[in-house]
């Protein structure tokens, strides 16, 4: 990423129209529900393609972390291939940067999918989605995923807490908040130290639990994506202007939420002056290791020491 051309790094952006297979229409009442319940799409009147997606960050100097939500098992809806989220942020690196997702259920084979996408394409992460998954993510069934994904030290995206998908279908389209309670991750963190482990959303009505995860655990991280800034608890301010102030990240859930918006509410929602440019971007750049090597000499008081 060309880090001194941005102002920040959105890191929760979703895919959610393929350019290379036609549509898959049929989970297309979880897309309603979704539309009502945010509304932002509904203003739009259609969601966005990959190419729209990055010309929209790109007209705002926002670099952005996209990927899709594999689904497949538990709802029976074709994902967006992996390689191509992976092929855009290839050619759009300056801006970009892509995570994939495996379902779990898959087992060996999505591990095998796993080691390919970030061997062969550079994903630098992977995204899960327990609720929509349809498992606890501490379940002994994902470790093999997550083995792989600390192998290489990159970062896993989870979903926490109230899920806007499913929001007023009947039974809540068959979709279970209790898979995405945060406590669950801290059996995760505490078994994968190497593994940065980012809790998305504010977690409502579990907010308490990211936040001593967050702070117990050096590896989990909170991205503050899928609600208005102007909604955030106090606790949730309270932490990130103090003890998270280096955990938290921006992430705004678009297209359901546009970082126009985001960043609109972020300037009045309580955060310090010295908190925002963390949150913006700085953690994220730390997160995701994007920050040039150090050259030469770590420590300068090392080179003038006296040589034995």
């Amino acid at each position: 990423m060309n880090l001194e051309k941005l102002v920040a790094i959105d890191t929760h952006v979703h895919a959610e129209v393929s350019c290379c297979q036609p549509p898959d229409l049929f989970g297309k009442a979880f897309d309603d529900a979704a539309d009502k319940y945010f509304g932002t799409v509904l203003r739009q009147n259609r969601r966005p393609t990959i190419p729209e997606t990055i010309e929209h960050y790109r007209e705002r100097n926002i670099g952005f972390v996209m990927f899709t939500v594999d689904c497949e098992a538990n709802i029976g809806r074709r994902r967006i291939p992996n390689e191509e989220i992976a092929g855009f942020a290839q050619e759009n690196a300056d801006i970009m940067i892509a995570f994939a997702s495996i379902d779990p259920h898959k087992g060996r084979m999505g591990v095998r999918e796993a080691r390919r996408l970030v061997e062969e394409f550079g994903v630098r992460g992977f995204k899960f989605h327990p609720t929509m998954q349809g498992f606890f993510a501490n379940d002994r069934m994902a470790y093999p995923m997550y083995e792989l994904i600390a192998e290489y030290k990159l970062t896993a995206v989870f979903h926490s807490g109230h899920s806007g998908i499913g929001s007023g279908m009947p039974g809540g389209g068959g979709l279970r908040l209790k898979f995405s309670e945060p406590i669950h991750l801290d059996d995760v963190a505490t078994d994968f130290p190497d593994m940065n482990i980012v809790i998305a959303h504010p977690s409502w009505p579990w907010q308490s639990q990211a936040l001593s995860i967050a702070l117990h655990k050096p590896n989990v991280y909170i991205d503050l994506s899928g609600w208005s800034p102007k909604y955030f608890s106090p606790e949730l301010i309270q932490y990130a202007n103090a003890l998270l102030r280096e955990k938290m990240l921006f992430g705004s859930d678009f297209p359901l939420i546009a970082p126009d918006r985001w960043l609109r509410d972020f300037e009045a929602a309580g955060f310090r002056d010295e908190v925002r440019p963390l949150v913006l971007k700085d953690n994220a750049v730390r997160m995701l290791g994007l920050a040039p090597a150090q050259t030469g000499v770590a420590d300068p008081a090392a080179a003038s020491a006296p040589q034995a």
